[in-house]
C-alpha cells in the first residue's frame, strides 16, 4: 500500500503545478487535506527548505492570504531547531501570551469555534533576512497571528487601562517603563512636579 503525502508535501505539489499563479490560503488549506496547520507547511516549505513562496509581505500587489510560488529554483535553506529550553524561556518571559494580539494559550479561539488558542514561536526579525534563534529574537505568538488570520493590528489601550497596567505592575516594573519613557523621549529627569526636563 503506497504512503500517503504528507501536508507539506500535498502543498508543494499544488504550487509547483500552480508556479507564477496566485493562489489562495483556502487553496492551500485545500490542497493540505485541510491540516490545521497549513500555513506553518507553507513557512517550513519557504523558510527551511527554500522555495521562493511569496507573500503579501514580499510583494505589494498579493493580499493577504494570496501567496505566488515564484520560480522551482530553490534559495539555500536555512535549518531551524529550537531548543525545548529556548522555547520555555520565550514563553515564560512572554508569559504564556501572544505578543502580536494578547491572546493567552487556552483562551477560546475567535477564528476556530471548539478550539483554544495554540501558542508558537516566532522571530522577530525573520532568519531569511539575517534573524537568529537566540530568545531576543524570539516572541510567542498564537497561532492566529503567525498563520495571519489577524490582518488587524490588535486595539492600543486606552490611557485609563494603560495607566491601570503600569500602577498594578511592581515598583521595578514601573521603573523600567519609565527608564524607557526617558530614553524614547529622550528625558533626562521627571522631577516631583510632572514637568519633564532635557
Amino acid at each position: 500500500m503506497p504512503r500517503k503525502k504528507s501536508s507539506k508535501a500535498l502543498i508543494l505539489d499544488y504550487l509547483l503545478a500552480h508556479i507564477g499563479q496566485v493562489v489562495s490560503s483556502d487553496e492551500l488549506q485545500e490542497a493540505s487535506g485541510f491540516a490545521s496547520e497549513w500555513a506553518r507547511r507553507v513557512r517550513e516549505l519557504r523558510d527551511e527548505e527554500g522555495w521562493r513562496i511569496l507573500s503579501n509581505k514580499d510583494r505589494a500587489d498579493l493580499k493577504p492570504g494570496q501567496y505566488v510560488l515564484e520560480s522551482d529554483h530553490r534559495r539555500p535553506a536555512f535549518k531551524r531547531g529550537l531548543s525545548k529550553e529556548t522555547r520555555a524561556i520565550v514563553l515564560e518571559r512572554n508569559g504564556y501570551t501572544c505578543q502580536m494580539c494578547g491572546a493567552a494559550a487556552g483562551d477560546p479561539d475567535p477564528y476556530h469555534p471548539g478550539r483554544t488558542i495554540r501558542l508558537t514561536i516566532g522571530h522577530i526579525i525573520d532568519k531569511s533576512k539575517g534573524g537568529d534563534d537566540s530568545p531576543q529574537n524570539l516572541r510567542a505568538v498564537c497561532s492566529n497571528c503567525n498563520e495571519g488570520l489577524q490582518n488587524a493590528a490588535p486595539p492600543k489601550p486606552d490611557l485609563v487601562l494603560l495607566l491601570a497596567q503600569v500602577r498594578r505592575a511592581t515598583i521595578g516594573d514601573q521603573r523600567a517603563v519609565l527608564d524607557w519613557l526617558c530614553k524614547k523621549f529622550k528625558l533626562s529627569v521627571v522631577p516631583d512636579d510632572g514637568k519633564e526636563t532635557r
